[in-house]
């Protein structure tokens, strides 16, 4: 019972560190959107400089924002998550056919 105990207490400590890394991915793209489109965006549209014909800020908080997201996302489940199995080890096979076939 300690040993099933101990795997379940393993789960959910990388289940909530995960949930984390996914609250601060979610920050951090605030965070670039935010700061772009009010940092380029605040100022009247006639100052307004041009990438590829949209306005700076739209290009760096939304376009660039979302390939720079994507890397990052991409990293981050790469190398940070772990892929943890959700069934318990003790079960036997036949729990888990009683299970399965409902």
């Amino acid at each position: 019972m300690g040993n099933k105990k101990r795997k379940q207490e393993r789960r959910f400590v990388i289940a909530n560190r995960e949930a984390l890394i996914g609250c601060a991915l979610a920050i951090i793209n605030f965070i670039w959107w935010y700061g772009f489109a009010y940092g380029l965006g605040s100022k009247p549209p006639e100052e307004y400089t041009y990438i590829l014909g949209f306005p700076a800020w739209i290009f760096f908080s939304l376009i660039l924002g979302t390939l720079f997201m994507f890397a990052l996302v991409f990293f981050v489940v790469k190398f940070m998550l772990t892929d943890v199995s959700l069934e318990d080890e003790g079960e036997s096979e036949e729990e888990k056919d009683e299970v399965s076939n409902g």
